[in-house]
């Protein structure tokens, strides 16, 4: 199982829960576990076609998986899954 960090916006659907556990042999599959356990949560990283939304960005094991498998990215018991929204602003 997958451990998945949660960013401070998206804690709000995961009960307070910096980190949570979910199954799932690729990065896709473990999100969609994530949405089982906390529905909605899922909508706030993928846009309607499944892919990840231009602001949020996913790192499997501190690789972003842009650079690996997108969402076809494997995942092994005890990866570390980090959802990190992106930040804008300043001058």
């Amino acid at each position: 199982m997958a451990n998945v960090r949660i960013p401070t916006p998206l804690r709000k659907l995961t009960e307070g829960k910096e980190e949570v556990t979910c199954a799932g042999a690729t990065v896709r599959a473990v999100l969609d576990d994530l949405d089982r356990q906390h529905p909605g949560i899922k909508a706030r990283i993928c846009d309607d076609s499944g892919a990840v939304r231009k602001f949020i960005n996913l790192f499997a094991n501190d690789e972003d998986i842009r650079f690996l498998q997108n969402l076809d990215t494997p995942v092994a018991d005890r990866d570390e899954l980090s959802i990190v929204p992106a930040i804008a602003g300043g001058r």
